[in-house]
């Protein structure tokens, strides 16, 4: 694979603040001159089943999306009719645009706890529904690459609103090596034993995971626990598993719920307990499980930031935030991840916390891919508006795809990072329509890679709801999510969506054609809502 640059950085500013930018108008006359060099074909090609296939790499020659150029504020352009309106995360970008750049994220901790509050009676908060970790939710059949990096696949379907179609674009990193083949894991387990905690369903499940964990991880692993209350302690430091798994069970055995939650010492400890116990050649990250219900000590979320910002760029330690509890402090604990390189996900079951200690856990012991970026180029001439789905705090400036100094998402072996776009297409256009790409540092070398894949207007199939089977689960995700967040107001519902109850339905369709447990519970799940908002 081509390298694309050959500079190395090693120190990077804070992220940059992102802003939403979804629904965008794209003028047909938008830098022609500009438009001919960006959306030649030539590095993709379809597959038999209309999707795209992921092409090789390009380092900026002909045929490759360019970043977008620096803009001047001043008077919007392009067609500005039908401007939909609504919070600001569903309006029109301020002037035309094709491009849209993104770091990828693979976080599902926003359908978890939904999930959670609608098996409790209740909706979830607004707040709390990110549609990207709905659709991340859901395991995908996308190629998988050889070595490190991505493959990409771009494929969609026309929905029954008039042009109108959902695009999705799919990335999948190589299977995760069987666990003899990975590096050896250096883990901080940073546990919340505040009195909340003690709640059914949180410190118990943390219990049960972690006793199976340390039973599938290698003699050459080390793990070390924090726990915090009201102040914070290192129970066990860094410590190789070897003959030494009693010793771990005795500490896991004996956590019990105490005081109150400073979770700002506990991460503060859990990262000095981390560095302390740095292992070279390892992976070295730092887990929390918490209700991150923050009420003692230091609650004021930046400067919880700063110290894992710290960590993260010194040492690069990354963290992984589980998040437990029927009251969960969702936006502190996305924050957290967020800032620490990482990602979360959320358990209310037994079921669901094995999962990610014995099986999404030793997934991220390894690394592919660092600061993941991705940018798609829609095509000016086929494409009139285009609107990303969820990725709201994830946004990239377009012309920081190719600055490397930008933070990305941090990615490991066998994940899948899917992205869905609601795209109007002018009327009677055919030809290409979108050109995705992805960039990401080599974990070891940081050195700069890139993949990108194609799609045709032609290649799009004609009816969302007879096309491919996950892409019909990504869609019933993603509609679910934009019903969630939208509420009662139903001003600028996405194109096709259909009302909660017949969404219910078409999710048990889907569900039967998937044969797929957690797309059973996507369906229970969208049926409880749709009783509860009647």
């Amino acid at each position: 694979m081509t390298r694309t640059g050959n500079d190395e950085h090693t120190g990077r500013p804070r992220r940059q603040p992102r802003t939403g930018r979804p629904w965008r108008p794209v003028a047909a006359l938008i830098g022609l001159t500009l438009a001919g060099g960006l959306f030649l074909t030539g590095c993709g090609a379809s597959d038999s089943n209309g999707s795209s296939t992921d092409g090789s790499n390009k380092s900026g020659g002909r045929g490759f999306p360019q970043p977008a150029p620096n803009r001047t504020s001043g008077t919007s352009q392009g067609e500005q009719k039908d401007t939909p309106t609504g919070d600001a995360s569903r309006e029109f970008a301020p002037s035309p645009d094709y491009l849209s750049t993104f770091a990828l994220d693979v976080d599902t901790a926003s359908y978890g706890y939904a999930r959670r509050a609608l098996a409790d009676g209740r909706l979830p908060e607004a707040s709390t529904v990110r549609p990207e970790e709905f659709v991340n939710s859901f395991r995908q059949d996308y190629r998988r690459p050889d070595g490190n990096g991505f493959s990409v696949t771009v494929d969609g379907a026309r929905t029954r609103e008039k042009d109108w179609s959902l695009v999705r674009v799919g990335l999948a990193t190589r299977d995760a090596p069987q666990s003899g083949k990975r590096p050896p894991a250096a883990l901080t387990f940073v546990i919340d034993i505040s009195g909340s905690m003690g709640e059914p369903g949180r410190l118990d499940l943390a219990q049960d995971a972690l006793g199976v964990m340390t039973d599938r991880l290698r003699d050459d692993d080390s793990v070390a626990v924090v726990t915090f209350s009201d102040e914070a302690r290192t129970v066990l430091p860094m410590t190789r598993l070897g003959h030494h798994r009693d010793r771990i069970y005795d500490v896991i055995r004996g956590l019990e719920p105490t005081e109150s939650t400073n979770l700002g010492a506990g991460v503060r400890t859990g990262y000095a307990t981390a560095v302390k116990g740095l292992r070279e050649g390892a992976t070295n990250r730092v887990v929390l499980i918490s209700d991150a219900l923050a009420n003692t000590g230091e609650t004021d979320a930046d400067a919880i930031l700063e110290n894992i910002s710290t960590a993260r760029r010194e040492h690069g330690i990354t963290l992984f935030g589980v998040g437990v509890g029927s009251e969960y402090g969702d936006a502190l604990m996305e924050r957290l991840a967020d800032k620490g390189d990482g990602h979360t996900t959320y358990v209310s079951t037994i079921e669901e916390a094995r999962k990610v200690f014995c099986e999404q856990l030793p997934q991220n012991v390894d690394l592919t891919a660092r600061d993941a970026k991705a940018q798609v180029a829609f095509d000016p001439q086929t494409v009139k508006q285009f609107r990303l789905i969820g990725y709201d705090d994830r946004q990239v400036a377009d012309e920081d795809f190719r600055n490397d100094r930008v933070d990305g998402g941090e990615i490991g072996p066998g994940h899948t990072v899917t992205a869905l776009y609601a795209v109007r297409t002018r009327p009677g256009a055919s030809g290409h329509l979108a050109t995705a790409s992805v960039r990401w540092l080599d974990p070891d070398t940081r050195a700069p890679h890139e993949e990108s894949g194609q799609l045709e207007t032609g290649s799009l199939d004609e009816d969302l709801w007879t096309s491919s089977t996950r892409l019909q689960v990504d869609a019933v995700a993603a509609y679910f999510a934009d019903d969630l967040r939208t509420g009662d107001d139903k001003a600028n519902p996405l194109p096709g969506a259909l009302p909660l109850g017949e969404l219910a339905d078409r999710a048990h369709r889907v569900a039967s054609a998937a044969e797929d447990k957690a797309v059973d519970e996507l369906a229970a799940a969208v049926e409880r809502a749709s009783g509860l908002m009647g």
